[in-house]
């Protein structure tokens, strides 16, 4: 059974040994960086910083940082149990006629589950502040030594298409400039962007931004699903229940129920203002640049709330966890696209989008060159810096294979491959924001009919029979 807010995560962690109390005052200004920074790096618990100096509010890190929690919160064995899942879901192709409507009643009663419920009365909405918002009530913390100031790191940042009407719940972090306005920091490519620009002529831009929503639709802000698909059916097929929706008090937007504070406000066409420098999940500090400004017109909040925040900075951090949980989800969406792919890894040392290595059922010449060009075209996988193709039999989670099989089977003249295109807004290396050259590398073993004609070597392996012989005798060895 999924959770229904932090309030039950936090109970059921704390009993399970997953989760800590500090009673220690601290700051939110770097100290419980440092503090979360350290829990993190070394596989620990969930924290819950129970007075932050200068407010009366707890705050809550390293919900996300272990498998084990995952596991809890997706209600999950193995993280390849999502994926499979997912593609049964989207596999519920419509019925054609009646016949086919009565035998689907089951499934069809299952899909109806999954869209959000609108209810009247939430606990998001248990305390009104419509005529004194204030930002600076929230003990938002700032990370990092040359941070631009105190950022939101955990925001559900909803917005309507002004033309469709058709939400999206995006993840975009927050820069608190003061007790009423806030920096989106949404890139280019994202839907809240999209819909920002599409409604530049409508006048004010309605957003609602939930903060602390049970921990699955809070992941399900960062899925990237393809354009238009409402990420609150995710998460409600996620939960295996709708998300409880309730309408904002000055907005026409729609907010989880079980959201810890709710921010309401607009959004300017046209205005805007620096915001950053931010300490990124790259684990470098991405630069200062002009962005929209977020304008509180109410917050609401449960009774006694929780803030819930994520340090990102040099990996491995707690989004580690958020970044596997997306891997293994899409992959099997990805193989209905390229059926040839075995498995990917994307190592947290690459940040999401700077490596990718891919095993691949190779059939025909050229076969890797395919594959890495069709990741590049697959949605937000066009922001994947680099590519590294392998065949079936190497494991794509073991570094040691990778990089083995990376050193013995690569001529970097015959193997790279350099194309031009978009890449992620966070990456610094590229000569232009935004734009940038992406490489991909044949790791496979290569054919006479790719035009090696020496005879590939044949790995080192010893026979099964004598492998099978000692593995009966090995208790006998004393070794």
């Amino acid at each position: 059974m999924s959770f229904k807010n932090l309030q039950s995560v936090i109970k059921d962690f704390e009993d399970r040994g997953q989760l800590v109390r500090i009673s220690e005052p601290l700051s939110p200004k770097l100290e419980m960086t440092e503090v979360t920074d350290r829990v993190v790096k070394n596989g620990g618990p969930a924290l819950l910083f129970e007075n932050p100096k200068g407010y009366d509010i707890p705050v809550l890190t390293n919900l996300y940082g272990s498998l084990d929690r995952i596991r809890s919160i997706f209600n999950i064995q193995e993280l390849d149990d999502l994926g499979a899942g997912f593609v049964r879901f989207l596999e519920m192709a419509p019925p054609k006629g009646w016949v086919e409507k009565l035998k689907l009643l089951p499934v069809l009663k299952e899909v109806a589950d999954v869209f959000p419920k609108t209810i009247k009365n939430a606990p998001c909405q248990e305390v009104v502040h419509t005529d004194d918002p204030d930002l600076a009530r929230l003990p938002v913390l700032t990370c990092w030594p040359y941070d631009g100031g105190p950022f939101i790191t955990l925001p559900l940042v909803i917005t309507r298409h002004p033309t469709t009407g058709k939400r999206n719940m995006g993840m975009y972090r927050m820069q608190v400039y003061d007790g009423r306005t806030a920096g989106m920091h949404w890139h280019i490519h994202k839907d809240g962007a999209a819909h920002y620009r599409e409604a530049s002529d409508e006048g004010l831009f309605p957003v609602a931004v939930a903060i602390g929503a049970d921990p699955i639709t809070t992941y399900c802000a960062t899925a990237p699903l393809p354009d238009g698909v409402d990420e609150l059916i995710l998460s409600g097929f996620l939960r295996g229940k709708p998300v409880e929706m309730v309408k904002c008090i000055t907005c026409d937007l729609e907010v989880p129920a079980e959201s810890q504070f709710i921010l309401e406000g607009y959004l300017q066409p046209g205005e805007l203002k620096t915001e950053g420098p931010f300490g990124d999940h790259t684990g470098y500090y991405s630069p200062a640049d002009r962005y929209p400004v977020f304008h509180l017109t109410a917050m609401t909040h449960r009774k006694d709330p929780v803030y819930p925040a994520t340090i990102v900075g040099y990996p491995p951090m707690e989004d580690q966890w958020l970044g596997k949980v997306t891997e293994r989800l899409f992959l099997p969406l990805i193989r209905q696209q390229l059926p040839e792919i075995i498995d990917m890894n994307l190592p947290v040392e690459g940040c999401f989008h700077n490596l990718c290595f891919v095993s691949i059922n190779k059939r025909y010449p050229g076969h890797a060159h395919k594959v890495m060009q069709a990741i590049w075209g697959l949605g937000q996988m066009m922001f994947t810096k680099m590519i590294f193709v392998f065949d079936r039999e190497v494991n794509v989670q073991d570094l040691s294979q990778v990089l083995f099989h990376l050193g013995g089977n690569v001529d970097p003249a015959r193997d790279l491959v350099q194309v031009k295109g978009p890449v992620d807004a966070l990456d610094h290396a590229s000569s232009l924001p935004r734009l940038g050259t992406k490489m991909g590398l044949d790791c496979t073993a290569k054919w006479p009919s790719e035009g090696y004609d020496r005879g590939w070597p044949d790995l080192i392996r010893m026979s099964p029979e004598v492998v099978n012989r000692i593995d009966g005798l090995w208790r006998k060895l004393g070794l």
